[in-house]
């Protein structure tokens, strides 16, 4: 990214503050900050440093943020709407069979690396007070889209939420093994295996009439 023009009106006469200061925007500072806490953890989110990563001064910052902590809500609630969107969008889509759908939405959420490594990162900052709502949130909108789903596929009310738990505690066990212990490294293919192996075992092998909506 360039570093921001200074303003063709002699300098001295106007507050540097309220200069036109950048050809980044909010978002992405937002997003600038997602991938740094994604690739280094929340400890790391740093006005400086992320001004270096994105090749503009820590100064031009300050035309959209008041300081680290109102960027790291902001791009919290981004992170959470793009979320929600997402899941809504898959869970949406057309499929004649609810299973389908299901194994579509596994097989999506398998190759979505960067909300992987997020949602890993943020794991390990729930002591924060900015970071344990939203996970909260974003944690038991999944899950109550995941029972949605396995309704939808034929189970019964009781039965397709304790599915979601089960599929929801295998993702972020998943997490916390694969990416933050680093441990079991699976090449792709073992991994495309594994995901397989959840969608026969955790999706209902036939749809109950009774139960389609």
């Amino acid at each position: 990214m360039d570093v921001p023009s200074e303003s063709a009106t002699s300098p001295s006469l106007i507050p540097r503050r309220a200069q036109p200061c950048a050809r980044l925007t909010a978002a992405d500072w937002e997003r600038g900050a997602l991938e740094l806490v994604a690739g280094e953890g929340i400890a790391a989110l740093a006005v400086e440093a992320l001004a270096r990563r994105l090749g503009v001064t820590k100064g031009s910052f300050y035309w959209h943020f008041k300081n680290r902590e109102a960027l790291l809500q902001a791009s919290l609630s981004r992170w959470e709407a793009e979320d929600e969107r997402e899941l809504q969008n898959h869970l949406g889509a057309i499929h004649d069979d609810p299973r389908e759908r299901l194994g579509a939405l596994f097989r999506w959420v398998s190759s979505e690396i960067q909300p992987h490594r997020v949602y890993a990162a943020l794991l390990q900052a729930l002591e924060h007070p900015l970071v344990k709502p939203v996970m909260t949130r974003v944690s038991q909108r999944r899950m109550d889209l995941l029972g949605l789903a396995f309704r939808q596929a034929g189970l019964r009310h009781d039965v397709a939420q304790h599915r979601a738990r089960l599929t929801y505690a295998a993702y972020v066990g998943f997490l916390q093994l694969n990416l933050t212990l680093e441990v079991p490294h699976l090449s792709h293919e073992q991994y495309e295996a594994y995901v397989e192996h959840l969608i026969t075992t955790l999706v209902p092998a036939t749809l109950a009439p009774a139960h389609r909506t």
